[in-house]
C-alpha cells in the first residue's frame, strides 16, 4: 500500500525506530532521534538507488595495487592566503568541501568572496537556496566581486540543479545550503535526514565523476554539531568549521577532516563592512588589548598546525557563596581544568575549593594542547594570590598529575615567536633544554615541576 509513514531517524548511526526515543539503543547517544517521512512505496526508493549508483559507473573493476598511480592533485588558489592554509594549499579539482558554522558567522561571505578569485580562470556556478538574485549580487557589490565567469542560481530542487549544471558545465560549484536541497522522489522534508543524505551523496557523484570542485554550505544543530546525518561527513573530502562570537569581529577556520592537507591548521579573519580580511599575523591581534601587571593573566605559546600563535589566558579565583564552588572555562577543555585545579589544590596546598574559578582566552582561540598546562596554573595561581605574572614573561610545558612539567614539541619554534613579540623570559620545560641548546635571545627559565614554576612567579613579583 502507497502512502507517507513517519518514523524516527538517530543522526549518529541511522538507526530506525518507530516511536521517539531519548537514547538510542544503536550506538547509546541521547537527543539524537529526529523525525522523519519516508514514502513506503517500494518501486520509488528502488529507483532512486538506481540513479544514485548509475553516476558512479558500472565499469568499476579491482586494479592491482602495482598499477596504481599517484594522482598530481592540482589545486586552485581561493584568493585567501588563511583559506588556502586550511586546505593545504588550495582548492582541490574535483573535491568536495563542508563549510558550517554559526547562523550570521559570515560563511555565504566568505563564499562570495572566494568565488572573485576562483572565477578568474574557471567557471563558477553559486547554488543559493536561501537568498533570492537580487539579494546575492546586493552583496557581492558591497564585497566588490564584479561576478566574471560567476553564474547564480536560486533553486532548490537537486534534478533541476543538476540539469542546470549540465548546460553550464562549471569547474566550480557551491551550494549554499545543503539542508535546502531536496529531491522530488523522497516525500521527507527537505534538511531531513533522508533529504540530507541522498542530495549529498548525488551531489559528491557529479562531483567525483565530472571532476568539479564543490563547496557545500551546512547548518549547525543547537548542540552545535552540523544538521543532518553524521556520514554526511564521512563522504566529503574536508570538513571546514567556521568559529567565532558573532557580536565580535574576529572569525577562525579550522579543519575538523581534510583528505589533501593537515587538520591542525587554522585561519584567522576579521569581518569588516567589506567582508572579510585575513589578519596574517594572530598573536599580534590576539595580544592586542592586553592589561599590564594584572593578576590572573598570562600568555603562553601553543602550535597550530606549523604556525606559533602566542594566546593570552585569564583566569578569575573569587570567593564563592554556595557550598559547591563554580567552575566555569571558555577556550579551555573543563576536564583539563578542573584536572590542573586538582593538581595545584593537592601538590601546593592552595584552597581552590573555597573559590569559583572563571577561565577565558581572548579572542575566541581554544587551546586543546597540553603545552598551555603551565600558563593555566599560573594564571589561576596568580588570580588566587593576588600577584601579578609578570608582562614580559611566557609560559610554556604539560602538567603531569605529580605536579611534574614535561617536555613539548617545537619549543625553539615557541619561543622564538615569543621573542618577536617582545617576551624577554619563558618558563619552559626542564627536559627540552637538558641535551639541546635552543637558539634564541629570550631568557629561558627551566623548571622540573610546577612547584619550581610558583618560586619564579614569586620571585619575579617581589623583584
Amino acid at each position: 500500500m502507497k502512502g507517507l509513514k513517519t518514523i524516527y531517524v538517530c543522526s549518529n548511526c541511522e538507526y530506525h525506530s518507530p516511536k521517539w526515543m531519548g537514547k538510542c539503543p544503536s550506538c547509546n547517544q541521547w537527543n539524537t532521534m529526529v523525525e522523519d517521512v519516508i514514502n513506503v512505496a517500494p518501486e520509488e526508493p528502488a529507483n532512486k538507488r538506481k540513479s544514485i549508483s548509475g553516476t558512479l559507473g558500472a565499469d568499476n573493476h579491482a586494479i592491482s595495487y602495482d598499477e596504481l598511480e599517484i594522482p598530481d592533485y592540482i589545486r586552485s588558489q581561493t584568493g585567501l592566503d588563511e583559506l588556502d592554509r586550511v586546505l593545504g594549499g588550495g582548492l582541490v579539482h574535483g573535491s568536495v568541501v563542508l563549510i558550517s558554522g554559526e547562523p550570521g558567522i559570515g560563511k555565504s561571505t566568505l563564499l562570495m568572496q572566494i568565488s572573485e578569485c576562483l572565477g578568474a580562470n574557471r567557471r563558477v556556478l553559486y547554488i543559493s537556496g536561501e537568498e533570492s538574485g537580487g539579494q546575492i549580487k546586493l552583496r557581492a557589490k558591497r564585497l566588490g566581486v564584479s561576478g566574471k565567469n560567476l553564474y547564480i542560481l536560486t533553486e532548490t530542487n537537486l534534478d533541476s540543479i543538476l540539469k542546470e549544471a549540465d548546460k553550464i558545465k562549471p569547474d566550480i560549484m557551491i551550494i549554499d545550503s545543503i539542508q535546502t536541497i531536496y529531491e522530488e522522489m523522497i516525500k521527507s522534508a527537505p534538511g531531513s535526514i533522508t533529504q540530507v543524505r541522498e542530495s549529498a551523496l548525488t551531489l559528491i557523484n557529479r562531483a567525483k565523476s565530472h571532476g568539479i570542485s564543490m563547496l557545500l554550505v551546512g547548518h549547525v544543530n543547537k548542540e552545535g554539531g552540523i544538521a543532518g546525518p553524521k556520514v554526511l561527513e564521512h563522504m566529503v573530502d574536508a570538513v571546514l568549521c567556521f568559529e567565532g562570537e558573532k557580536l565580535q569581529s574576529y572569525r577562525i577556520i579550522r579543519a575538523n577532516k581534510n583528505r589533501f592537507g593537515s587538520t591542525n591548521e587554522i585561519g584567522v579573519f576579521e569581518m569588516t563592512d567589506k567582508g572579510l580580511v585575513e589578519i596574517p599575523n594572530p598573536s599580534e591581534m590576539l595580544l592586542s588589548g592586553r592589561p599590564k601587571n594584572t593578576p590572573g593573566n598570562c600568555a603562553v605559546c601553543t602550535i597550530e598546525g606549523t604556525r606559533p600563535i602566542i594566546a593570552e589566558i585569564q583566569a578569575l579565583v573569587s570567593p564563592t557563596a554556595f557550598p559547591s564552588p563554580r567552575r566555569t572555562s571558555n577556550g579551555i577543555d573543563y576536564n583539563r581544568l578542573c584536572l590542573i585545579i586538582a593538581v595545584l589544590e593537592k601538590r601546593l596546598g592552595l584552597k581552590f575549593y573555597q573559590n569559583d574559578v572563571y577561565m577565558n582566552v581572548i579572542g575566541g582561540l581554544y587551546l586543546n594542547e597540553p603545552a598551555s598546562d603551565a600558563a593555566i596554573a599560573l594564571a589561576l595561581i596568580s588570580s588566587l594570590t593576588d600577584k601579578a605574572v609578570p608582562d614580559d614573561l611566557i609560559a610554556i610545558g604539560e602538567l603531569g598529575l605529580s605536579g611534574e612539567c614535561r617536555a613539548v614539541s617545537n619549543l625553539e619554534q615557541r619561543v622564538k615567536e615569543a621573542a618577536r613579540l617582545g617576551f624577554t623570559k619563558a618558563i619552559v620545560p626542564y627536559k627540552n633544554v637538558e641535551k639541546r641548546k635552543i637558539d634564541t635571545t629570550i631568557e629561558l627559565i627551566p623548571i622540573h615541576s610546577i612547584y619550581e614554576a610558583i618560586r619564579v612567579l614569586v620571585s619575579t613579583s617581589e623583584s
